[in-house]
């Protein structure tokens, strides 16, 4: 975030300014383990975790820097060889509503179209709003709800797809 804050990084995006995307690497852990705790609590993904993910066969990784350096927001995908599955979306609390969130996941779709994938999946807490807005203004669906997925704090989760098909429609 900007020294002049939320609303000064929006007015940089829009007039063409944004931090560039990059890839995200083993140096940049610490500090998703660290906004991993700030924004998911419970269910944050320890270090270990964060690694494994970054090293796993299938996966892509990609992150924007705040004005001072390192991540502000990260994303992953991960793909099989048909459809892609969203890992992971976090961006820092005062950073938010930034675009920095449909940056990140534009260029997840846009990977697994690169990839060939058919559709991209995602799973989201029932309670987290703005991430389904999100999901819903970029074309995601709800295709059903998973009881209790995200542990230890027993909240549901909506299963959203893209179709990622030529033609735009969902062949199932």
């Amino acid at each position: 975030m900007s020294a002049e804050g939320p609303a000064a990084d929006r007015s940089a995006a829009r007039a063409g300014t944004r931090p560039a995307l990059r890839q995200l690497t083993g140096p940049d852990v610490p500090r998703v383990v660290e906004l991993e705790r700030e924004l998911f609590g419970p269910s944050a993904w320890s270090e270990g975790m964060v690694r494994a993910e970054l090293e796993a066969p299938g996966r892509w990784y990609v992150a924007v820097d705040g004005p001072s350096g390192g991540p502000v927001g990260y994303a992953g995908l991960w793909f099989d060889g048909d459809v892609a599955q969203v890992m992971t979306i976090g961006v820092e609390p005062a950073a938010q509503r930034g675009g920095i969130g449909a940056r990140l996941l534009g260029a997840l779709v846009d990977r697994a179209r690169l990839l060939g994938a058919t559709a991209v999946l995602l799973e989201v807490r029932v309670d987290n709003a703005p991430a389904i807005a999100l999901y819903e203004q970029l074309g995601f669906t709800v295709l059903g709800r998973r009881r209790r997925y995200y542990q230890p704090e027993d909240v549901d989760a909506l299963t959203m797809r893209l179709v990622l098909t030529s033609d735009g429609v969902d062949p199932g």
